[in-house]
């Protein structure tokens, strides 16, 4: 396994709408894994092909508490419902982050790396880690769904007062 270079905005691959997998083969199980490694590497919740440089529908999630990382590949939105806004980040965007709208519960089906299919729901927040994974394979960056950019030092803030409630 290794870990590679993450593609960083501006960079133009991170808008482009990727293809299909068609083959699901060691090659295609040799760059799950690197992508793994890769977002573990990086402190990363989600990872996408494209931001390693790989114009497929792939992309992982890793909520980590137990629970196996979820391998999306060619992954379709088939229900979402509802809307909550919260803070975001991205791999490919270092120091960025800001308030996004999105549908605070999916329903998603995507392929396994042996190519079945499965069907998944999600709420809250992996919900919003799914949605911004497959956005990232529809070449469309959270920066362009961003109500209010938060700044470094304001997202420490929340993440402190988040901090000091659960202690209290």
């Amino acid at each position: 396994m290794a870990i590679l270079e993450i593609v960083k905005h501006p960079n133009g691959k991170l808008e482009e709408k990727c293809s299909d997998v068609k083959k699901f083969d060691k090659k295609l199980g040799a760059l799950l894994d690197d992508m793994y490694e890769t977002m573990i590497d990086a402190d990363g919740v989600g990872i996408a092909a494209p931001q390693i440089g790989v114009n497929i529908r792939a992309a992982i999630v890793d909520f980590g508490e137990g629970q196996d990382p979820i391998e999306m590949i060619n992954p379709e939105l088939v229900l979402f419902e509802g809307a909550e806004t919260d803070i975001e980040g991205c791999l490919s965007f270092p120091g960025i982050y800001g308030e996004v709208e999105r549908p605070d519960h999916v329903k998603i089906r995507a392929q396994e790396r042996d190519g079945s299919w499965y069907e998944l729901e999600a709420e809250g927040y992996e919900a919003r880690a799914i949605q911004h994974e497959i956005d990232h394979l529809n070449g469309i960056l959270f920066t362009s769904k961003i109500s209010t950019y938060i700044t470094q030092e304001e997202l420490d803030a929340i993440i402190a007062q988040g901090e000091e409630e659960e202690q209290a």
